[in-house]
């Protein structure tokens, strides 16, 4: 056990901060998202000797993420009904500011659907290959290219007409 300890020590340095920003783009709220990052991070560490061969160890802790954080949904939905339930995906980013993203960027992927937004975080922000993503979402790769074309098609369609406006100026 203690020869593991410094590989995964190295391997949470190198990849807690992008891990936490793929969550948080995914839920949409910090506190949130660092609590299930933490407990990814956790799980990765108990199961260190598997996850530190997986071909992506980040998209490991990231899929881990989002299952505990559906895990955590469905519990709090049996407890406590709640009315008009709006699913935290569809919360402003304004507090997800961070890695240096332009914040019309972070709202606008706030408002597409979960997967969509799951996708493009895992491929464009984690710099996954189809094949990696597909295999951190349990779906498969041609599912992962037509929730990347549809979710680049909602951005384009928002933040280039903005983009536009803000150059003719």
């Amino acid at each position: 056990m203690r020869a593991q300890q410094p590989d995964f020590a190295e391997f949470y340095r190198a990849a807690k901060d992008e891990c936490l920003f793929a969550v948080l783009m995914s839920v949409g709220d910090r506190d949130t998202a660092q609590d299930l990052v933490a407990e990814a991070f956790a799980r990765a560490w108990a199961s260190w000797p598997a996850v530190s061969t997986h071909p992506a160890p980040a998209a490991w802790v990231v899929r881990t993420a989002l299952n505990a954080g559906v895990s955590r949904w469905r519990r709090r939905r049996r407890e406590v009904p709640v009315p008009d339930f709006a699913i935290v995906a569809d919360r402003p980013a304004a507090d997800a500011a961070g890695g240096g993203v332009d914040p019309r960027i972070m709202a606008a992927l706030s408002r597409l659907p979960e997967r969509q937004r799951q996708v493009v975080v895992l491929r464009l922000f984690l710099d996954l290959d189809t094949e990696g993503t597909a295999r951190a979402l349990g779906i498969a790769p041609g599912t992962v290219q037509a929730h990347l074309g549809r979710a680049m098609a909602s951005l384009r369609g928002e933040l280039i007409p903005i983009w536009q406006e803000e150059s003719r100026k």
